[in-house]
């Protein structure tokens, strides 16, 4: 294994390396080079995959046959960003990071050179990585994690391979119910097996018991409240063995697969962070300030699902892995390692989904939030339609709103309905950033007609019950 010593940037221009080639990565490499010219700053990208700056949120969607072709979820190939003056190094893994000594340590995946390369200002957006267990078997054949264009390809070869049959999803958040669509779609019978006692732990139990009812209502096998204690292959009789999967086993059933699709969640990747002495949170993000600079390091910027973010509602750091909130990071980063300024402020932590034809979305806190957040507060559930009720096609949703006692600030809202009803919590997003209160949203001048919704929004309905309830309520 041979070890190359790449030498500085020398001379009065400035080097910039980028540790990781998706959104956060690649957008602050390219809001950096808008900013300033290939003489005024060179920058240099690692990026371990095949691919770079692609929707991984779109996997889902490709694996279930919307999106006809993986190229489509690539934003900007490798060759585009070398067009423009930014040396991305693809299949090459950075291994080390020397604070110190302002470098980078790589490694060639195809050939095994390794290079140290110096840097002036270091941008890391490493990502996450799939939450996978350690189980008996839960590395053979057939088994997937889901998190990369790599790990899509792969699942849709296994698929094909298969030709239909038995498929097991563990884990029932956005990545297990969107997958469990993917499955259904390709002619799969599709079981969840979920720990939770209901599916889509970002919800509160009441909201998510709406969705597990759905799913099964969809021909999904649904279940909940069980743990994942091994997986089977076909060559094995009592114990492990090296083939591929045929069941996953739970404490009190074991289910038949013919491939296993792990749904479970992601952690930050910050081991490299981690070596290298840099502060992280207690869910083990890294932390920044407002400029994205890494706490307590002037040349050193984070971005992306490596990072915790600052939780506007609560006041706590959180760790919410969404394209979204990585290209604005990227954004911010770029706009500040060329000179510029730009801030992250933080997050009200919105997300939407969904399963076959219904909708799921959050913003804001769930009833646990609020209570460990130190909140005490009023919830309330209401049930309407996306149109007007004599309206052609007008669908069922349930919107469920969490207000402070007393104040009546809006918390939280949770939706789950079919057509129309998850974008609809960008209403309550706008409202938790401006801090309003549930009165104040009776009186917002939503757009009205009866092909687009009631005369009263189902998120204004759900708005009126909450400020009436906190009125009650007040001392």
């Amino acid at each position: 294994m041979s070890v190359i010593h790449a030498s500085g940037s020398g001379g009065a221009r400035e080097r910039l390396v980028v540790i990781g080639g998706d959104a956060a990565g690649m957008s602050a490499a390219s809001q950096a080079r808008r900013l300033r010219g290939p003489d005024e700053l060179e920058i240099v990208a690692f990026e371990r995959g095949h691919f770079s700056s692609y929707s991984a949120c779109g996997i889902p969607y490709w694996v279930g046959g919307d999106v006809p072709e993986r190229d489509r979820l690539i934003a900007r190939t490798p060759e585009e960003h070398r067009g423009r003056a930014i040396d991305l190094r693809m299949r090459t893994e950075v291994t080390e990071i020397d604070v110190a000594g302002a470098r980078v340590r790589s490694r060639e995946l195809d050939t095994g050179a390794e290079a140290w390369t110096s840097y002036d200002r270091l941008v890391i957006a490493t990502g996450a990585r799939p939450i996978r267990p350690d189980l008996p078997g839960i590395d053979a054949p057939g088994v997937h994690g889901v998190q990369t264009l790599d790990d899509g390809q792969a699942l849709l070869d296994t698929l094909a391979a298969a030709g239909g049959g038995r498929a097991v999803v563990v884990g029932a958040g956005y990545i297990g119910v969107e997958m469990a669509e993917a499955l259904v779609k390709r002619g799969f019978e599709v079981t969840v097996v979920n720990r939770g006692k209901e599916p889509m732990s970002t919800l509160d139990p009441d909201m998510g018991r709406l969705v597990h009812t759905a799913m099964e209502g969809m021909g999904i096998t649904m279940v909940d409240d069980a743990e994942v204690i091994r997986v089977l292959t076909d060559d094995e009789g009592a114990s492990p063995g090296g083939g591929r999967v045929r069941a996953v086993v739970t404490k009190d059933a074991t289910y038949p697969a013919d491939v296993v699709v792990l749904g479970i969640g992601v952690r930050p990747e910050t081991t490299l962070a981690r070596a290298a002495g840099l502060p992280l949170g207690e869910h083990g993000g890294l932390l920044t300030d407002l400029a994205m600079r890494v706490r307590g390091h002037e040349n050193i910027w984070a971005g992306g699902d490596c990072v915790e973010v600052l939780d506007l509602v609560s006041g706590r750091e959180r760790h919410i892995a969404l394209g979204t909130h990585a290209n604005k990071h990227g954004q911010v980063i770029g706009s500040n390692v060329a000179g510029g300024y730009a801030t992250f402020p933080g997050v009200v932590g919105t997300a939407v989904s969904k399963v076959c034809d219904l909708e799921i979305a959050r913003t804001g806190l769930r009833e646990k939030d609020a209570r460990r957040a130190g909140l005490r507060f009023e919830a309330v559930t209401v049930e309407s339609t996306s149109r007007a009720g004599y309206y052609p096609d007008a669908a069922l949703m349930t919107v469920k709103m969490l207000a402070e006692r007393r104040t009546g600030r809006l918390l939280g809202v949770q939706i789950v309905g079919r057509e129309g009803a998850a974008k609809r919590v960008d209403i309550a997003a706008v409202a938790l950033t401006a801090r309003m209160t549930v009165e104040q949203m009776t009186a917002l001048d939503l757009g009205y007609a009866p092909p687009f919704s009631p005369v009263w929004d189902p998120v204004l309905v759900a708005a009126r019950k909450a400020a009436a309830k906190v009125r009650d309520g007040a001392p």
